[in-house]
């Protein structure tokens, strides 16, 4: 790390940050007031792409074959530590789950990061990647895919949630839990027929489903109380006096690791086949995206913790429940050692992410304020991963255990 001392170090990248505070705050606003839905973020895109290029950074646009996915990188040699921007937002609410924020702590980590390397001249590597399409579209599953976590030390973002849910003086939590979310589409094929006239020539897809749906719904009482199984019926048939013979459901298993959510779905299988069976239907199902749970690495977590103020401002897991769901960040989490920190912000008692509420609430200056701060957290230890090989040697020995925790 030189000749400076740990905070001298974390001084330089704070105060880097705040030197770009407009660019950061054009871009966090831009992404707000123009929200875009998954794979259609041209606009998110294309403001990151020029501005990091009026920056002096080297940006490769449409990256890995992902129309809105970009690569902004700098340095060379040593080990390479990834920022994940996601900016896609909700149909028809916007950015109910404040993915303009992530993407602007994540902006804001990687230009500490670039400071703190342009003042070393120390070999590393930061990379900034615009990540499409976590809302459902598994914009991050089509760039592990293509290769781009390989080599990758550490990958860091930041996501927001309801202030109102954390306790004093907390404003986030280190290391969040998010589950494992396994995803298909079941389609039931049976036999048209007149519904008056000669109903027991027909084989009734509708009654597959409905078969379905209580079998899982009498299962849920026998699963564990941190797993989740919930689904709608996409296709229903199209008139009441034809027997449907065409129908289909989407289900989501999930559970605390991608193992445990396999072995969840297997139950939840049984289900389908079973109605099938009853009802003389064929079934077949169709995979989904998929997403791993949040495997958070516990030594950034701590560092992390450490770098915003103690355990008083950021607490290092508890509440376990604070940002709950599933998120395309897990599937990194088991490419390489990631963290996944969430943040408070103020929004009316009662209503979380994926509401009006919530995205008013993700456009407001103290949310973005918060953001940056956290970037800045993410950004020295991001640095302290690049420049201190004992630490660095300790994520991975860390991650490689856990990983082999996971599968079983």
């Amino acid at each position: 790390m030189g000749t400076k001392s740990s905070e001298e170090w974390a001084s330089l990248i704070r105060k880097s940050i705040d030197n770009q505070a407009e660019v950061i705050q054009s871009i966090n606003y831009k992404i707000h007031s123009e929200p875009e839905l998954a794979y259609e973020e041209f606009k998110a895109h294309d403001n990151f792409v020029k501005t990091l290029k009026s920056l002096g950074i080297e940006v490769t646009p449409h990256a890995y074959g992902v129309e809105t996915a970009f690569i902004a990188e700098y340095g060379s040699g040593g080990r390479l530590v990834t920022f994940n921007a996601e900016y896609d937002a909700l149909p028809g609410i916007g950015h109910a789950c404040g993915h303009n924020l992530i993407a602007s702590a994540s902006f804001a980590g990687f230009l500490g990061v670039v400071a703190a390397l342009k003042e070393s001249g120390s070999p590393g590597r930061v990379r900034l990647l615009g990540t499409p399409a976590e809302e459902g579209g598994g914009g991050k599953l089509k760039l592990i895919d293509a290769g781009a976590y390989k080599d990758t030390a550490a990958c860091l973002m930041i996501h927001p949630g309801p202030q109102y849910l954390l306790p004093g003086s907390i404003q986030g939590v280190a290391a969040i839990k998010m589950l494992a979310n396994i995803k298909w589409t079941v389609s039931f094929t049976g036999r048209t027929a007149h519904a008056a006239m000669e109903p027991w020539n027909g084989l009734n897809a509708l009654d597959a489903v409905c078969l379905s749906y209580n079998a899982v719904s009498m299962l849920r009482q026998q699963i564990r109380p941190f797993e989740r199984i919930h689904g709608v019926i996409v296709q229903g048939g199209d008139r009441p006096n034809v027997v449907p013979d065409r129908c289909s459901v989407q289900y989501y298993v999930r559970s605390v690791t991608l193992a445990a959510a396999e072995r969840l779905w297997a139950r939840v299988k049984n289900c389908f086949e079973g109605a099938a069976l009853a009802t003389g239907c064929q079934v077949e199902y169709t995979p989904i995206n998929s997403y791993a749970d949040v495997r958070s690495s516990m030594p950034i977590c701590r560092e992390f913790v450490a770098a915003l103020g103690g355990p008083d401002a950021v607490a290092l897991e508890e509440p376990s429940d604070f940002l709950a769901g599933s998120t395309d960040m897990g599937n990194v989490t088991y490419e390489c050692p990631g963290f996944h920190g969430a943040f408070g912000i103020d929004v009316e008692n009662g209503f979380g992410n994926h509401t009006r509420p919530f995205a008013a609430a993700s456009g407001t200056k103290k949310s973005l304020e918060s953001a940056v701060s956290w970037g800045k957290g993410m950004a020295i230890v991001g640095w302290k991963v690049l420049s201190d090989d004992a630490f660095a040697a300790d994520v991975k020995k860390d991650w490689l255990e856990d990983i082999e925790r996971a599968k079983q």
